[in-house]
């Protein structure tokens, strides 16, 4: 066989070869941000349920759970959730598929409000107490009184060992170490009335309620901008997946999406609720990524042996046919 010829035919697999393998290259990069579906859950307090939606809008179930007396904020770890039930004073623990694992998993609080989760410790606001607490997420209690003296503590949220706390009665966020140091009780102040927080990376996001905004701050207090959403009847809750914002807005039982830039995707994402406020987007447990993505590397890993062992081939047959 002419030489020209045989190396036509050894160079079309070996190309297909390569681009397969560059396809499963270029996805171990790109699998985590953009794998599996995301759902949003949010608490309905009047009537007393959470609702789980896509991220794009549609109902999954609009009572995955149900027979709250008021509930507020949600946590969520792996497949659990994690409620606050303000008026019966607890924390409940359920499944994201709607299974009641322990509804008064914490008990005796007296208005729990936000919630947040940090490993297996989670911290909760006590609007009424003026405190934040510390329970294991087996229902223990760590600290009741890890941080005291607030006003009004509504939303909460985590970055690393630091905590931040909207402070409604005097119109700021405060920061606090996880082991209940005082950072800056004022970290951001001139607030109105702000009810929720989200973190991503050094942002911070805040509703507030009396000017129907929401405002973008630097962890370290820095405004960024105050007004960076406006036009809210009543945003309470607030979460954020990856370059996105969900809001509730309490009057107007709606979950709006916007950009972290503060650009309207869709302000009536989610809508015919009834009292929307607290709200979470699950992340995937890091160890699901990680067995992801070692399946995919594998897959790369086997491709690329056979594609070599395919190129050995069509040269030896190339020799031969010289």
């Amino acid at each position: 066989m002419p030489a020209s010829l045989s190396a036509r035919r050894s160079a079309r697999p070996l190309a297909a070869c390569s681009l397969i393998v560059a396809l499963l290259v270029s996805t171990l990069g790109w699998w985590p941000a953009t794998a599996l579906a995301q759902d949003i859950f949010v608490v309905n307090q009047n009537a007393g349920s959470i609702g789980e939606y896509t991220t794009a809008g549609a109902t999954v179930n609009a009572t995955l759970i149900s027979g709250f007396s008021d509930p507020s904020a949600l946590a969520s770890s792996g497949s659990d959730l994690f409620v606050t039930d303000v008026s019966a004073g607890t924390i409940g623990e359920y499944t994201t598929s709607g299974a009641t694992i322990n509804a008064t998993l914490v008990s005796g609080l007296n208005q729990p409000y936000g919630i947040a989760l940090s490993g297996s410790d989670l911290f909760v606001t006590d609007a009424s107490d003026g405190t934040i607490g510390e329970y294991t997420t087996a229902g223990a209690t760590i600290n009741a009184t890890l941080v005291s003296g607030l006003n009004q503590p509504y939303g909460i949220a985590l970055s690393g060992s630091d905590i931040f706390v909207a402070n409604f009665g005097n119109n700021t966020i405060g920061e606090y170490t996880t082991s209940g140091a005082e950072v800056n009780s004022t970290l951001v102040s001139g607030l109105s009335f702000p009810y929720a927080l989200a973190v991503s990376g050094s942002d911070l996001f805040v509703t507030n309620i009396g000017s129907g905004t929401i405002g973008e701050y630097t962890t370290s207090g820095a405004a960024i901008n105050a007004t960076l959403v406006s036009g809210f009847d009543d945003p309470q809750g607030i979460a954020v997946s990856g370059s996105d914002l969900f809001v509730t807005d309490n009057s107007d039982n709606l979950i709006g999406e916007y950009t972290t830039s503060g650009v309207t995707i869709n302000a009536t994402l989610v809508s015919g609720l009834s009292g929307p406020v607290g709200i979470v987007v699950p992340v995937p447990e890091p160890a699901a990524w990680a067995v992801l993505a070692g399946l995919l590397a594998f897959g790369a890993a086997a491709r690329v042996s056979a594609c070599q062992r395919r190129k050995v081939g069509l040269a030896v047959s190339a020799r031969n046919d010289g």
